[in-house]
């Protein structure tokens, strides 16, 4: 399993960042985790009412692979187009979300990091994100960005490149020593970026991930897959 520094299961390459900016353009709710092999799955949440998690194969999610999953181990509940998640008494081992214990039930947010078993599951709720449109539906073009934009972006979205990475985009600093760049120049670069690309209002954790996949899936950065 690999995870970036929140716990959450990370990408791992062009082709899976791809995948989940697919998931999150058709607007419902969806989870990310990885199987026993890594392999990538993400699971659309369109059913409404009740859904199962578990070990077993008749489970809505379900987690075969992971032994220390419950065969029945928790539910996920849709309500008022929110989803929460319970877990009373379930399982045996517990489930978690955000690192703490559910007990009873919980509001899912955008973003929460739930793990049953050894198993991390990445919820995404894209219509909860209270973010602006970015203008028009072809997204930002190359030519909107100048140079030391260009050449920050190709930076940031670098460990994307080849099927083997894993999918954190680089730091600051990396950046800073790859372009020769001050940390303040390149923060600020980002920060305009953001701006451009429509993410700037997401939480702080998520920005610079939602901005490297954009750049990818809009085809402003090329990345092997």
């Amino acid at each position: 399993m690999h995870n970036d520094a929140s716990g959450s299961p990370s990408a791992r390459s062009g082709g899976e960042v791809k995948a989940r900016l697919h998931a999150e353009r058709r607007g419902r709710p969806f989870l990310v985790m990885r199987d026993g092999g890594g392999g990538q799955h993400i699971v659309v949440l369109d059913a409404q009412g009740t859904l199962t998690i578990g070990r077993s194969d008749k489970a809505d999610v379900s987690v075969g692979w992971d032994g220390e999953v419950s065969r029945l181990h928790a539910q996920l509940e849709s309500s008022a187009g929110e989803w929460l998640i319970a877990d009373d008494g379930l399982s045996r081992n517990g489930t978690f979300v955000n690192g703490q214990r559910v007990a009873g039930r919980r509001r899912l947010a955008d973003g929460d990091v739930i793990r049953v078993g050894a198993t991390v599951m990445l919820f995404r709720s894209p219509r909860a994100v209270a973010a602006p449109t970015v203008r028009g539906s072809v997204g930002v073009t190359i030519e909107q960005l100048n140079e030391t934009q260009r050449k920050v972006l190709v930076a940031l979205c670098r460990p994307y490149a080849g099927a083997q990475h894993l999918a954190a985009p680089a730091s600051n600093q990396q950046i800073s020593e790859e372009l020769f760049l001050s940390l303040d120049a390149v923060k600020a670069n980002l920060r305009t970026m953001y701006q451009l690309f429509g993410v700037a209002r997401l939480p702080q954790n998520q920005k610079r991930a939602q901005l490297a996949e954009r750049a990818i899936t809009w085809g402003l950065v090329a990345v092997e897959r």
